[in-house]
């Protein structure tokens, strides 16, 4: 039903406004502030706004100088009207949306889009061997590698938490990407050469290569996998689920099992190979959504001017005069802050950054595999170099827009009552981690919200195919082999996607204790983890690469005792949580006084102490646990023993062998791999469902791959040598180096 509002239109015409289904009003006005109060006693017998915000889905304004879709609540914060400031509380930050048919259409396209680049993979590459599903072949160029290395890394974590921290703090927390460009090429131009020149497949294998014995590798297995469902699986889980939940008005804990089950079943059916595909599709998706997202935001400021002085006086109504909740910082603009006072002081960025950033990036199993399945070091070192341009991105694609989201909406991103908070997104600590979310519904339109959504769930199954298929490695290669030497392929294969089964249950059970945490701000939270963990393992592999004197007994002393002291520190923080903002800090000194960062470059200078002071006082390695296992070694050709009498036939950059005389040899077809499609099955002919559910898994072992049998033959100081690259790729490389180096000087300078 249409309706006018009698004479008012012919007087007035600045101001257009359409409301749709289920009931189409046309209002002309003036004064937008008049909007709410013309249009609620001329046109509708409610009782409060809130019954009438049930009524309609959404408000398109048509104004001069204002373009696109505004909430209906950001008309409201135009206005000074008192009854319309008392009800801001009221509000839910999400109107009830529903996709529209366009936006089905996207998602279902990037469904197929995502399923046929993985059915592609999953035919091309063989998955019926531990090799093949775990280490892709060894057979991929620089492309795929470096936008796996991104997708990877920027999650959807990425997305809600660095949006957040733009909308709550400011820019400082680019300084964590921006360190990642360089911490990536470090691991392609000093770590890598020694990681090949080893020949591992995990981690924690390459240190027993180092250092020898058992206990450093199951640590350090046990460790990681600690890691991930901390910092990384239950985090990436919470906020992509957050967004859908936002977004579709889904309960949150159905929304994480219908993405886990899908995930989940993504990782089972398909190897590396099919991860590292389907992640450079995602990568594309992630990167046109996110950019047309920032284009729209941009479009509603004037310039990075424009933007410094609207995000001051963005400031929630509900804000008290005498108080700094909820204010904007002074130095929001700054990556470089106060080194005593501030959120991010700047030794701190420099410093204790830098250590867990090194770990992420060159020794976590998750980014190591990416590169070490690259076809020889110079597409590695491309791949790299990909992810390091691609890593300027996230400033400009989610904290600026984050900011961009405060501007728009401050009574809902910036919200400073912990009572306000708590009615807009459930969490009284801060709503900051909506902002992200906040663009997506309100400023795109019918088709690109679909859009969002698939780069949404894009970032999230990227991240956590990446994760469970380096987690189910690590489980599979260092801790299952180690308890169950003599295990079958098939039983190893089995144990792997298990395992990925076993990590959701886990994750999931996280979620609660991630949504209360760290004031909202959902980033923050990864890295303050990051930097209670990490730093003793950076160490480690540090002085393994770097100084031939470190041995065994000084490294695992060093990872005990530096755990134990992080440990300690992250229990405190789980046990004395931030206050909110306007009440007393109570927590013990070492909490309170004691930054984050600074702990981990405490944490790291004792570590260091305790690794040196040991190894001075104990025997040196022999030279088989130095030979080809650090930089100054990693060209010998001799002194190398191959402890199990076998390694992993590769051609490319690897020359894989088991790290204890009786585990099970890999190879591309190891000789206790049922090839039959009998003899899986205890003799009996599989029916023609359990063909297809094993060809789904790659287990169904077809006889075209069985390999012939053949010896294995003895390393020769050719085979030694590590791979050389052609002299004009390397000057290519190195060109490349230096202007992507120099590209991340002039970003931290301009922005420091």
């Amino acid at each position: 039903m249409d309706r006018d509002l009698g004479s008012k239109p012919k007087a007035l015409s600045a101001t257009s406004l359409q409301f749709p289904t289920p009931t189409h009003v046309q209002v002309t006005l003036t004064d937008p502030s008049r909007l709410l109060e013309v249009f609620c006693s001329k046109c509708y017998e409610i009782q409060s706004l809130p019954e009438y915000l049930k009524t309609l889905e959404r408000v398109q304004i048509n104004a001069p100088g204002r373009k696109g879709i505004r909430p209906i609540q950001e008309a409201m914060e135009t206005s000074s009207s008192p009854t319309m400031s008392t009800t801001t509380s009221h509000w839910n930050a999400f109107p009830q949306q529903s996709l529209q048919p366009v936006d089905i259409v996207v998602l279902v396209l990037y469904f197929v889009f995502v399923l046929a680049v993985g059915l592609w993979s999953m035919w091309k590459t063989k998955r019926s061997t531990v090799k093949g599903y775990f280490l892709a072949g060894g057979k991929m160029v620089w492309w795929p590698v470096g936008a796996s290395l991104f997708a990877s890394n920027v999650g959807s974590g990425h997305f809600i938490g660095l949006a957040g921290s733009g909308a709550a703090s400011g820019i400082a927390a680019t300084a964590y990407e921006w360190n990642g460009m360089f911490c990536v090429l470090v691991l392609a131009w000093l770590f890598l050469p020694i990681y090949i020149a080893a020949g591992v497949t995990t981690m924690p294998e390459y240190l027993q290569k180092r250092f020898g014995g058992k206990r450093i590798q199951i640590f350090l297995a046990i460790l990681y996998l600690f890691i991930y469902i901390f910092t990384k699986i239950s985090v990436d889980i919470y906020a992509g689920a957050l967004f859908i939940q936002q977004a579709l008005h889904w309960d949150l804990y159905v929304a994480v099992t219908a993405l886990l089950l899908i995930t989940a079943i993504y990782t089972v059916a398909g190897g590396l190979a099919a991860v590292i595909y389907t992640d450079t599709l995602q990568t594309v998706i992630m990167l046109a959504g996110a950019l047309t997202l920032m284009g729209f935001s941009f479009a509603r400021v004037e310039g990075l001017e424009d933007l410094k002085d609207r995000y001051f006086k963005a400031i929630a109504k509900s804000h008290h005069g005498n108080s700094s909740c909820g204010l904007p910082r002074e130095d929001a603009f700054h990556i470089f802050r106060d080194p005593v006072t501030s959120d991010l002081p700047w030794p701190g960025v420099l410093v204790g950054m830098t250590v867990p950033s090194l770990w992420y990036w060159c020794t976590d199993q998750v980014i190591v595999q990416r590169s070490l399945a690259a076809k020889s070091l110079s597409h590695a070192k491309g791949g790299s170099l990909l992810a390091s341009y691609l890593k300027v991105l996230p400033l400009f694609m989610m904290v600026l827009p984050g900011m961009i989201s405060r501007i728009l909406f401050p009574d809902l991103v910036a919200c400073a009552d912990p009572e306000t908070c708590k009615k807009i997104c459930k969490n009284p600590s801060g709503c900051s981690d909506i902002a992200y979310p906040k663009l997506v519904i309100e400023l795109l339109p019918i088709g690109l919200r679909g859009l969002m959504m698939s780069v949404m769930i894009a970032a999230l199954m990227s991240s956590l195919t990446s994760i469970f298929n380096s987690a189910s490695t690590i489980f599979t290669m260092d801790l299952w082999r180690h308890f169950r030497p003599l295990s079958s392929e098939w039983e190893l294969m089995i144990v792997g996607r298990v395992f990925v089964l076993l990590l959701v249950v886990v994750s999931i059970l996280w979620i609660p204790l991630v949504q209360a945490s760290q004031g909202g701000q959902l980033f923050i939270y990864i890295q303050t983890i990051s930097s209670y963990l990490q730093p003793p393992v950076a160490v480690v592999f540090i002085l393994g690469c770097f100084w031939k004197r470190t041995n065994e007994k000084g490294a695992f002393s060093g990872l005990l005792v530096g755990m134990v002291v992080g440990l300690i520190r992250m229990v405190l923080d789980f046990v004395y949580m931030l206050p909110q903002c306007d009440q007393p800090d109570s927590r013990p000194a070492v909490v309170k006084y004691v930054h984050y960062l600074y702990f981990s470059i405490i944490l790291t200078v004792v570590t260091l102490i305790v690794v040196v002071v040991v190894s001075l006082l104990t025997e040196p390695p022999p030279e088989e646990m130095v030979s080809r296992l650090t930089w100054f070694t990693r060209k010998d050709v001799s002194g190398v023993k191959d402890p199990a009498g076998t390694s992993l036939p590769n051609s490319g950059i690897h020359e894989v062998s088991p790290p204890l005389a009786v585990q099970l040899s890999i190879s591309d077809g190891p000789e206790n791999v049922c090839y039959d499609k009998t003899s899986a099955l205890g003799g009996k002919r599989a029916s023609k469902t359990m063909r297809l559910f094993l060809w789904i898994c790659g287990m169904d072992g077809r006889e075209r791959d069985a390999p012939e049998a053949a010896p294995v033959p003895a390393k020769t100081e050719a085979t030694l040598a590590p791979p050389k690259e052609a002299p004009w790729v390397k000057h290519v490389l190195n060109i490349n180096l230096m202007l992507c180096l120099s590209a991340g000087i002039f970003l931290w300078g301009y922005f420091a």
